[in-house]
């Protein structure tokens, strides 16, 4: 039980990844509290994972509704020993077709709305407490199109550093996991029917050196890992779980 008696708060933890990681903390022993913006998932996941599991409604963009949640689960639990800032949204920006609404709804989402939620949790946050942010693979890969999207989650890199800096005196540890494609529902604009994702992923699938997408459960249990004692000494680090597709990317199906 590698969270025993410890507390956590995920955003975004009514689907996806932020979902997966809730049900793997609450198996390793913590207690916990999620936000969403949807309020029948919210109560779906809340039913699901039990253990006295909290459920905020909060869209990750309004910081007063976010530090309501936050000061909340700290005031249920006594303090928090975990954030994850899992909460993001995808969104193709291509140049010379993105409107400005779009492009900052995304940065706002995915790179303001992580930094305002670490800034609530810090009064609250224990001895040695653990901050994991969500990136992703695009924040180097350069993929056409995604723009923002990228920004946001090199930003989120950046961010994690300055952060893990200024919080190492007591003793916080922050860092980033970056997935790859993972299966999880940021694919539904880009592929909304079931013919669309095949089709999407054999397409993504020749860029991964293992050759396959991810699973959210995967992504969960490198977050228990930097959550847990078990990365005591990890903090300013960026763990990409993405199949190979950054670190070794001559091993991808489409240079075989």
């Amino acid at each position: 039980m590698r969270l025993q008696n410890k507390t956590a708060l995920i955003t975004g933890g009514n689907s996806g990844i932020g979902l997966a990681t809730a049900r793997l903390f609450v198996a390793e022993g913590a207690r916990g509290a999620i936000t969403g913006r949807n309020p029948e998932t919210l109560e779906a996941a809340t039913k699901e994972l039990g253990n006295g599991t909290l459920a905020f409604r909060a869209d990750a963009t309004d910081i007063a509704a976010t530090e309501q949640a936050v000061a909340a689960a700290a005031a249920a639990f006594g303090r928090l020993d975990v954030v994850f800032a899992n909460a993001g949204i995808g969104g193709g920006t291509p140049l010379g077709g993105t409107t400005m609404g779009a492009f900052e709804q995304i940065l706002k989402t995915n790179l303001t709305a992580p930094f305002f939620t670490v800034q609530a949790a810090l009064p609250y946050l224990g001895e040695k407490a653990s901050v994991i942010l969500n990136g992703s693979v695009l924040s180097v890969l350069g993929a056409p199109g995604w723009a923002a999207y990228a920004a946001s989650k090199a930003g989120v890199r950046g961010m994690a550093r300055v952060i893990a800096s200024e919080l190492a005196p007591r003793g916080i540890r922050v860092n980033v996991v970056a997935p790859g494609a993972t299966r999880t529902a940021i694919w539904n604009g880009a592929a909304p029917t079931a013919a669309a994702m095949t089709q999407l992923e054999a397409r993504l699938v020749r860029g991964i050196p293992l050759g396959r997408m991810g699973e959210a459960d995967e992504i969960a249990r490198t977050v228990l890992f930097l959550a847990s004692d078990d990365s005591s000494n990890i903090t300013g680090a960026e763990l990409f779980v993405d199949g190979g597709s950054t670190g070794s990317p001559f091993g991808a199906p489409a240079h075989h």
